[in-house]
């Protein structure tokens, strides 16, 4: 039976964007300096204003006003004619140090106080909570392909506006595919696009319309995905000028399944942008789609979804789950196969991700996951021959 599936992504100027790349580029700036450091980082933006707040424990200094300015002006918001200046806007901190009981689980996991002393074991989870990755055969990259496509769309709305082909667009925007599906569960066509963009108030739509057709979605869509009945919904309202923290308040967080599967696979709720990799909600959700990535890289399922759980300032994950979609192997052995060849505590994830040492602004807009474009490391596919042989 056919179904249909939409997802949606937002360009790096929407406002709850601004916010994630403020925590994450504070994050980065600390980590540099101190790996150790414990951050976590929120950001809030509305009209003239950013409110930087959270708990941080580090021995390194930043000058957080500095950091923030500077990806707003790198965004766009450069100037009092978008609503927004980074030059001179408000920044306000508020920032604590780590609750000691939480810390006191983190430094020193459950296992470690307990006599198990191997290097992975030092430390706990930064919280308790359940983690998702998913991947499918869809793309290349293994991503749902109304997420995939939505992405692109933001990407090439940004890239249009910053290398002067469509000077009047401003940083604001979001784009929104929807797929059709038929009754094997394969994309077979595009349904929907919708793109709303912020612009200069001198534009007409209708060049918006004509513009945005031409240099966005005809380099991106697929022309075998659309057909005469496709739909095309270009600034539907009729006018977006003010956008940005002008028009919305923005909020670290608030685009978490942006940020993943575009609504395509389950969410255990947490959100990434400024949290150093001690908090599971970030690391241990790389490592699920890592595992996942490899799972279905390796042939041994179209569609995968691996489920990691933890408790508070234990080191082991309290549940490993895999639910996969056409494979030879049972969920358990499947299950099986991943423990056997994934560390799943966070001080392995830590380090063989290298969480401490990649760069996360880059991550904050367009998706955490499925960035083959930024070389990340939980998109590689190096545990394939590994899950083979466990399984054979």
């Amino acid at each position: 039976m056919k179904h249909f599936f939409t997802s949606e992504s937002v360009t790096e100027g929407h406002p709850d964007k601004v916010c994630d790349q403020i925590s994450d580029a504070i994050l980065d700036a600390i980590l540099e300096k101190d790996k150790n450091a414990h951050v976590a980082c929120e950001v809030t933006a509305t009209t003239g204003m950013i409110h930087v707040m959270g708990e941080i424990s580090t021995e390194s200094y930043v000058d957080i006003p500095s950091i923030a300015r500077n990806v707003i002006n790198r965004i766009g918001y450069d100037n009092p004619e978008c609503g927004f200046d980074g030059n001179t806007c408000a920044v306000l901190t508020s920032i604590d140090a780590q609750s000691p009981d939480i810390a006191m689980g983190v430094n020193e996991s459950y296992e470690l106080k307990d006599g198990k002393t191997d290097e992975e074991n030092q430390i706990g989870a930064g919280d308790q909570g359940m983690m998702f990755g998913y991947a499918c055969n869809e793309t290349k990259e293994l991503m749902p392909l109304p997420i995939s496509l939505a992405h692109k769309l933001s990407k090439q709305l940004a890239k249009v506006r910053k290398d002067g082909t469509l000077k009047y667009l401003r940083p604001d925007g979001k784009t929104q595919v929807t797929v059709e599906y038929d009754e094997n569960d394969d994309p077979v066509r595009i349904d929907a696009v919708v793109i709303s963009t912020q612009h200069d108030e001198n534009v007409t739509l209708q060049q918006i319309r004509k513009d945005l057709a031409e240099y966005v979605i005809k380099p991106i869509i697929p022309e075998n995905y659309i057909d005469e009945n496709t739909k095309i919904f270009i600034n539907p309202t009729g006018r977006f000028v003010i956008g940005g923290p002008v028009g919305d308040s923005g909020l670290t967080g608030r685009k978490i399944i942006v940020d993943t599967y575009g609504g395509y696979a389950c969410h255990g709720g947490g959100a990434f942008s400024g949290k150093d990799p001690t908090k599971v909600d970030r690391s241990a959700a790389y490592y699920s789609r890592y595992i996942a990535k490899n799972i279905v890289a390796a042939g041994l399922a179209d569609k995968c979804q691996v489920q990691l759980a933890y408790a508070i300032g234990v080191a082991n994950p309290v549940s490993i789950m895999v639910k996969a979609e056409n494979s030879k192997y049972t969920d358990e052995e499947l299950s099986a196969a991943v423990k056997k060849v994934f560390d799943c505590r966070p001080q392995a994830i830590i380090k063989n991700l290298k969480l401490t040492e990649i760069k996360y602004l880059p991550l904050a807009s367009y998706g955490h996951i499925g960035r083959e474009d930024l070389g990340v490391p939980w998109e590689k596919t190096d545990k394939t021959e590994a899950l083979i042989n466990v399984l054979k």
